[in-house]
């Protein structure tokens, strides 16, 4: 699930009474916003999200009685769940493979993995702000696997965004593997190799991968 909707159930739960597809429209604005914000590439992950929660604050009607640390606080506890729920995961994962992120963010991906004792899984971090190429943009794809030492047909890329993860990745020859709800549509262009409801069912699509180990 992305932000917008996780913050979305955040914020009604703390008595938010604006309609989702407004709210969207806000966040939307919230999220360009955060990412020109003042020091912005020095905030964590818990400071990340109360900065985008005080910028909701000041973008939502005036009036509701909701707070912005509450919702904060739901939405990062919310997340530290499925941090803990994955990690056994990750370190399985990371004994037989080399791991990336490749992410479209706001210039603070290394604090903020650091922070959720994320990023010793990842041989590879690249945060679109920092090096000015974001997602689809084959170029970002390319930064990867370089840093990695991996050939695309020797590379997986496990995405829940069909047009910024898997369409560009398909046209690289890296193998892809969809992240979404069973009764998504596939949209127009390459089929995923793979596809799964879940993060954890993500071993059981690299059962007969061999591990990099060269």
């Amino acid at each position: 699930m992305h932000w917008a909707p996780r913050f979305y159930e955040a914020y009604r739960a703390a008595g938010g009474a604006t309609d989702r597809p407004h709210f969207e429209q806000i966040f939307k604005t919230a999220d360009q916003a955060l990412a020109g914000l003042p020091g912005v590439r020095t905030l964590g992950y818990r400071a990340l999200v109360d900065a985008e929660a005080r910028l909701l604050r000041d973008l939502l009607p005036p009036g509701e009685s909701w707070d912005p640390l509450q919702v904060a606080a739901r939405f990062h506890a919310d997340a530290l769940a499925v941090v803990a729920r994955n990690r056994p995961l990750l370190e399985r994962l990371a004994a037989r493979y080399r791991l990336g992120v490749v992410s479209n963010f706001t210039g603070n991906l290394e604090p903020c993995l650091v922070e959720l004792d994320l990023r010793r899984h990842f041989a590879v971090a690249l945060d679109s702000a920092v090096i000015g190429i974001a997602k689809p943009d084959p170029r970002i794809f390319v930064a990867a696997l370089t840093q990695l030492d991996a050939a695309p047909e020797r590379a997986w890329m496990v995405g829940d965004n069909f047009d910024a993860d898997i369409r560009p990745a398909a046209a690289l020859g890296i193998r892809t593997c969809w992240l979404a709800p069973p009764d998504r549509q596939v949209p127009a262009g390459p089929e995923p190799m793979a596809r799964i409801a879940h993060l954890t069912d993500v071993e059981r699509v690299f059962v007969r991968v061999p591990p990099c180990t060269d």
